[in-house]
């Protein structure tokens, strides 16, 4: 039995998340979950692995094919796209988007302001 402190196998679950997609966008294909486990920096069970995998794929974030009698898993977006879909979401909790918007941009950097206006008048042309 573990207990509170250093060692404890508790960590926040977006923590866990990440280390897994970060396994899956490193493979060259489809992964179990012991493939996943192995591929860790983090000492995690089988079963813990493998309930991070089935959230991620009811989340919609991991894609898994049938191997023997279970699935292997696979990212069904990139790192960037995984971000990009994050922002939409917490958009999307607000009924005022431009308020969220207005806030968003007034927070850019101005290198990240450049950007996103570069990318606003190439997406019009």
């Amino acid at each position: 039995m573990t207990t509170s402190g250093e060692g404890d196998e508790r960590r926040p679950a977006g923590e866990l998340e990440a280390a897994v997609m970060a396994a899956l966008w490193a493979a060259d294909g489809p992964r179990t979950p012991g493939q996943v486990q192995a591929g860790l920096a983090r000492d995690l069970a089988r079963t813990t692995v493998t309930t991070i995998l089935t959230r991620l794929y009811e989340k919609g974030m991991v894609g898994r094919e049938r191997q023997g009698r279970g699935y292997a898993y696979f990212p069904v977006q990139d790192a960037p796209g995984l971000t990009a879909r994050r922002m939409h979401s917490e958009l999307d909790r607000d009924e005022d988007r431009a308020s969220v918007l207005a806030r968003f941009v007034a927070q850019l950097s101005p290198d990240d302001e450049e950007v996103l206006r570069r990318l606003l008048e190439d997406d019009g042309s």
